[in-house]
């Protein structure tokens, strides 16, 4: 029954005193504020803390959600600020990340059609080991844009900066992000020749 509420409907019910409205809430987005913790952070342990952080620190707040964005935007925005104050915090040197081999986790989803399954993951495994070669600036515009499905205006909201600057940083983005996707498939082009 909660699944097809709105999350609209799950705040109040939260606010109200409902803890399995927020459960709901917590379910319906951790994987997305995880992996845009894990575009900042790199580390999964460092990702589940800041993720963690962010429902509680939601939690507490919720009563000022003021229903003018998506709560997914206002979401993102705590998942931003928090990440950025983590990072500030353990002065974490994320200016060479192209030298730091990580390791990227991927959920398999059944479609019924195994082949079409491995196709999804090897596109899936590639997009995101190019996306996490990128800067976590980078990273994030694309997680939220494509990932997240969120318009340049919800970006702008949550990383609270202009639109235009949203559109430039995204062109960029995408520019760089075709670089490292060509150079991997290029590697691994290589390697099966």
């Amino acid at each position: 029954m909660q699944n097809k509420l709105s999350d609209t409907v799950l705040i109040d019910q939260t606010l109200a005193g409902n803890q399995s409205a927020y459960a709901e809430l917590v379910k319906r987005h951790q994987r997305f504020v995880f992996t845009l913790a894990l575009r900042f952070v790199k580390k999964r342990e460092d990702a589940e803390e800041i993720a963690q952080d962010c429902f509680v620190k939601a939690y507490r707040s919720l009563n000022q959600f003021q229903h003018q964005s998506k709560f997914s935007t206002w979401l993102y925005t705590i998942v931003y600020t928090t990440a950025m104050s983590s990072l500030r915090k353990k002065q974490l040197d994320i200016s060479s990340i192209d030298d730091e081999k990580n390791t990227i986790q991927i959920e398999a989803f059944s479609t019924g059609y195994e082949m079409n399954n491995v196709e999804k993951k090897s596109r899936s495994f590639y997009l995101n080991e190019a996306i996490s070669q990128l800067l976590p600036d980078d990273a994030v515009i694309i997680t939220l844009f494509y990932k997240g499905e969120q318009s340049i205006d919800e970006i702008a909201t949550t990383l609270n900066i202009e639109k235009n600057s949203v559109k430039v940083k995204l062109f960029r983005a995408r520019q760089r992000l075709k670089e490292k996707l060509e150079h991997i498939l290029k590697h691994e082009v290589k390697e099966l020749i």
